[in-house]
């Protein structure tokens, strides 16, 4: 059967097809420690869950408007005026079925054909097929050592053709979180040549050093960026498909237009949770405090092995070690885990062709955490990399 060109330019997902591969042998009894999954594996708050069942209670189960509760609308707009230091008014906010929706949209509306895409690398895939989808072209920019913006590639990649710069910080796989001087670097670029950019903030809580800043409160920004948020990491609402984004008017409205022929809204009573999530009595600092926990022991460990060189991560819950004292590609080191040792990790090829890197996911227990660490070890030993 014939299909259209956009969906045979369009690549699996790498992050979900390992998951389905992992699913899979676990339906058939295998014991799989899950370290690929980004996803935090604590229960959502329990203020959050009351609040959405309180509304399936009450019957609040029907459409609600496209671009989302005026009141969720409202909060999100004050939570970005009040955290995030954004000029914010509910008008500049639509709600969405997940961030990744969002995004979707936002590059819908911003690409059209032949138009180029700056994306720093490494960089969660559906960045680079979401542009494919809208008929852009990707420009991928290799980090700088320590996964660092790489400025002056940054700078080369632009064109007269470039419409568009994704950034995500903290990011995904890395951990990474831009400094002052390098977002300051790209609103410049940004603002010199017109640029949009896209600021995927979704990972912004989960931070363990330093201290957070929107992109759109830097000079010039506040017509050229667009900030994607929304709340499946910050309270373990992977699941409710709640995310948003804030940007100018004319381009939330046309990001709405696309909801309404689309998606038409986001559900009404995971929406009730989420307005719920944002009052300040949500836990979040717990969930952040074992996160760190994790990483620092998990650094630790791996550290320890000869397989591993590992950065520690600033923010977000992933590692993304370099393998390449393995002498083996990361898609092949993948399956030697998960196939030896039953602990799933996500190879680092689909993040820009980081063949010597491959993604950890903390998002696990620590008793998890510390049987996988034996296991990798267990496997390792033998081949002298451990």
């Amino acid at each position: 059967m014939p299909f259209a060109r956009r969906i045979t330019r369009l690549k699996e997902s790498g992050t979900l097809k390992i998951l389905d591969i992992v699913k899979a042998l676990q339906a058939k009894g295998a014991s799989i420690i899950q370290l690929d999954v980004g996803e935090p594996d604590f229960r959502t708050p329990d203020n959050v869950s009351e609040a959405a069942k309180a509304a399936l209670d009450s019957g609040f189960t029907h459409y609600t408007p496209s671009a989302g509760l005026p009141e969720l609308r409202d909060a999100v707009a004050e939570k970005l005026r009040l955290e995030n230091r954004l000029d914010c008014e509910s008008a500049n906010v639509i709600i969405t079925p997940g961030s990744k929706q969002a995004l979707f949209y936002a590059v819908m509306v911003t690409v059209d054909e032949g138009d180029e895409v700056i994306v720093p690398t490494p960089a969660w895939p559906s960045y680079m097929e979401m542009v494919t989808v809208a008929g852009g072209t990707v420009r991928e920019v290799p980090c700088s050592a320590g996964f660092g913006l790489d400025l002056e590639a940054l700078k080369e990649a632009v064109s007269e053709r470039t419409k568009l710069i994704i950034l995500n910080s903290p990011n995904n796989p890395t951990g990474c979180v831009y400094s002052d001087q390098e977002l300051r670097a790209v609103t410049e670029i940004a603002c010199e040549h017109r640029i949009q950019v896209i600021s995927d903030e979704i990972y912004e809580r989960i931070l363990y050093e330093g201290s957070y800043r929107s992109l759109g409160t830097y000079p010039g920004m506040a017509d050229l960026a667009i900030t994607i948020n929304g709340f499946s990491k910050t309270y373990a609402m992977t699941g409710w498909r709640v995310g948003y984004a804030a940007g100018p008017r004319e381009l939330i409205s046309a990001m709405n237009k696309l909801q309404q022929h689309s998606a038409s809204c986001p559900p009404s009573f995971a929406q009730k949770g989420a307005l719920e999530a944002l009052k300040p009595e949500t836990p979040v600092a717990p969930m952040v405090a074992e996160f760190r926990r994790r990483r620092d022991y998990l650094c630790a460990e791996l550290s320890k092995m000869r397989a591993f060189r590992v950065a520690p991560p600033k923010g977000a819950f992933y590692l993304f070690p370099d393998i390449s004292e393995t002498g083996m590609p990361s898609s092949r080191l993948v399956e030697l885990l998960l196939e030896k040792a039953g602990v799933s990790t996500t190879p680092g090829e689909p993040f820009g062709g980081f063949t010597s890197n491959l993604r950890i996911s903390y998002a696990n227990s620590m008793a998890n955490l510390e049987d996988a660490v034996n296991r990798v070890r267990g496997v390792l030993e033998p081949m002298g990399l451990a």
